[in-house]
């Protein structure tokens, strides 16, 4: 087999898991639920918005904060001036109204390939959850919905979802290397702060 041939049939199963999901009913309340958030991480307001929360506390958190900005730029910046260019991959071919129009949104006009919502995402989880552990497991649920809602809503393929996710991924590990020394030192003065003041009976908040 091809390259050709292996990347027009992966394409053909793309569309077949991208159709399968826009005929699939699901209950109003779950189709505004996504189409909300889907609409909501426009532009990364939900990871500046979880950041600017994070930046009021110091030490770890606010490294998190720090680190998790850098790694959306980076990702943003990555998927919407390189991998949509180069891909240049049509949005999918969404009827209108279609069998569900509750759940969409309006389709964007840039390519398709990666999702820059779900790169955003993902670099803001991985990159905040390596500083801040706690916070790992809920950031990381948090954009894999995010990215669900893109296809939910008609927007995106599957695929596009995958790429944004390895690319936000990739962008993360990036800004954690090369910041590596600035994010260790402060959530290292953090800990070290509580640990001191834990072995002289102080309480921290």
């Amino acid at each position: 087999m091809t390259g050709h041939t292996f990347m027009r049939r992966l394409g053909d199963v793309d569309a077949q898991a991208y159709a399968a999901v826009a005929r699939t009913p699901t209950p109003g309340a779950v189709d505004v639920v996504l189409r909300t958030l889907s609409r909501a991480a426009n532009h990364s307001k939900i990871s500046f918005t979880l950041a600017a929360l994070l930046a009021t506390r110091p030490g770890a958190a606010r490294a998190a904060a720090v680190a998790g900005v850098s790694a959306v730029g980076v990702a943003s910046a990555t998927a919407n001036l390189l991998g949509k260019r180069l891909a240049r991959r049509p949005r999918p071919p969404r009827a209108e109204p279609g069998l569900f129009p509750r759940r969409y949104v309006v389709m964007p006009l840039s390519a398709s390939f990666p999702s820059g919502h779900t790169a955003s995402a993902v670099a803001f989880a991985v990159a905040v959850g390596r500083i801040l552990p706690v916070a790992a497991a809920p950031l990381g649920v948090l954009s894999a919905v995010v990215g669900y809602s893109r296809v939910h809503t008609g927007v995106h393929y599957p695929g596009d979802v995958a790429g944004g996710a390895l690319l936000g991924a990739a962008s993360a590990a990036l800004v954690l290397k090369l910041g590596r020394s600035s994010w260790g030192a402060q959530a290292g003065a953090r800990a070290h702060s509580a640990m001191t003041k834990a072995d002289s009976g102080v309480h921290t908040p």
